[in-house]
């Protein structure tokens, strides 16, 4: 009983997708209610699976620049511009 129940999970149940949105809890654009469901990145119509940040308005995601590092062992983000669409899956 518990896959027909997991399975029928209706959109009214999920939040709503934020403008911004970050990975890191440590960023004042972290929402962990969001992270409970699978979300998805489209930029400029193909799906991103190494975004870390995004926001839709501003139109540009941030994803990591190699194995580059910084000084606190964070990825160095790098930030790319276009049509930004988030979605659940």
């Amino acid at each position: 009983m518990t896959d027909t129940t997991a399975t029928t999970t209706t959109a009214s149940t999920r939040p709503a997708l934020p403008d911004h949105l970050s990975v890191d809890p440590r960023s004042p654009h972290h929402v962990a209610a969001v992270f409970e469901h699978d979300i998805g990145i489209r930029l400029n119509d193909k799906e991103r699976v190494d975004v870390e940040e995004y926001c839709i308005s501003e139109g540009w995601v941030k994803v990591p620049a190699g194995k580059t590092r910084d000084r606190k062992g964070q990825p160095l983000l790098m930030k790319v511009k276009g049509k930004v669409e988030a979605f659940y899956k």
